[in-house]
């Protein structure tokens, strides 16, 4: 079968009970196996609200933020050849840099993004976007 002709939903990858930190490679880390499959794909990615008061550091189990962003720069040419779109599920309060990350598109991610704070509008935009590249959602 044609991967290109493949029915498939968009991947949901739900980060939204964690902290950020640990979210961020959560996240990295699936889209990085998505990529390996080399199929074409979206994804819905949940996001965990911002913690109450000052960020915490991150903990000694998450990745710092130059891993995260290498691992980002390893992944890249995969999610421009296969990943048809990124819709991001955020709470509104989200830090001011946390929201530019995901409204940054294709220069930081490589593929299309959306952001919302619905995750049924973020399925149909996924599913859309795959439709889009000829990709029947199940």
């Amino acid at each position: 079968m044609d991967g290109q002709r493949a029915v498939q939903e968009p991947r949901e990858i739900d980060a939204s009970g964690l902290p950020m930190e640990q979210a961020q490679a959560v996240i990295l880390d699936a889209l990085r196996a998505l990529a390996e499959r080399n199929e074409p794909f979206a994804a819905v990615l949940l996001m965990p609200a911002p913690p109450q008061g000052r960020t915490p550091t991150a903990s000694g189990d998450a990745p710092s933020a130059a891993d995260r962003i290498r691992t980002l720069k390893l992944i890249r040419p995969g999610l421009t050849a296969l990943c048809r779109g990124l819709a991001f599920v955020a709470p509104a309060d989200i830090p001011a840099e946390r929201a530019e990350a995901i409204h940054s598109g294709e220069r930081l991610w490589g593929c299309p993004t959306t952001a919302t704070q619905d995750v049924t509008t973020a399925r149909a935009w996924a599913e859309d976007r795959m439709r889009a590249c000829g990709i029947s959602p199940g």
